[in-house]
């Protein structure tokens, strides 16, 4: 495997997403660092290869979007977007992550230190997001599948209008969202938790010190008696 190192601030940003992209490929495999990050947007989007990238320094809007199949690490925090529409591969944020972390992600798995602002997994469509610290409100709005894993508190209005998505939350909720609701663990669902837990270096937490949350599917079809809730 190929060591590449970066810096943006003698190589322009684009230079390094289209070596990314496209020669990285003839490559096959690479471990790719990223020097003095400062902020710039994009960094590491729509990446389609078996690769390793660390970025050093915090990462702006739309970080490691789009993901396929490569390794991301960002030594930093990231701004709005992070891992968006990631459809495998992970993705580590060592800091903080900012609104609508992994959103519409399909696939892979998002690993936030931190805490993540508004809207963590919004729309989620199958990846697993595990937090270290707290979300804020309306994180899980709309999830329809995956699962999103909080050791921290939540905020206003969790899982609104989620369909089948698996919310873990070890804190405190302020409040839940229209049609989500605690659910009983099954032993099948503390198992996930506990792969989660220790893929995202938590193994010594216990499943048992979370609550589940989830969809108490009275929104799946339009009903009159339920109206206010949509």
């Amino acid at each position: 495997m190929d060591d590449l190192t970066f810096d943006l601030t003698r190589t322009p940003l684009r230079e390094v997403n289209r070596f990314l992209h496209q020669e990285v490929k003839e490559i096959g495999s690479a471990r790719v660092t990223i020097l003095n990050a400062d902020g710039a947007h994009s960094i590491a989007a729509g990446l389609n290869a078996p690769i390793e990238v660390e970025i050093h320094g915090h990462a702006g809007y739309y970080a490691a979007g789009m993901n396929q199949h490569a390794n991301v690490t960002i030594d930093g925090s990231a701004g709005t977007g992070v891992a968006e529409n990631m459809m495998s591969g992970t993705v580590h944020v060592k800091g903080f992550a900012s609104n609508a972390a992994g959103a519409t992600a399909n696939g892979g798995l998002l690993v936030i230190d931190g805490d993540a602002g508004l809207r963590c997994g919004i729309s989620l469509k199958g990846a697993d997001i595990v937090v270290g610290g707290s979300v804020g409100s309306f994180s899980g709005f709309m999830a329809q599948a995956g699962n999103l894993v909080v050791l921290g508190d939540a905020g206003e209005a969790l899982g609104d209008s989620l369909y089948e998505v698996r919310i873990f939350v070890r804190g405190k909720v302020k409040s839940l969202g229209a049609d989500c609701e605690e659910k009983p663990m099954t032993a099948a669902d503390a198992d996930i938790l506990a792969t989660l837990l220790e893929r995202a270096g938590h193994k010594d937490v216990k499943p048992a010190e979370f609550k589940l949350y989830g969809s108490a599917r009275t929104l799946y079809n339009f009903h009159v008696d339920n109206a206010g809730a949509y």
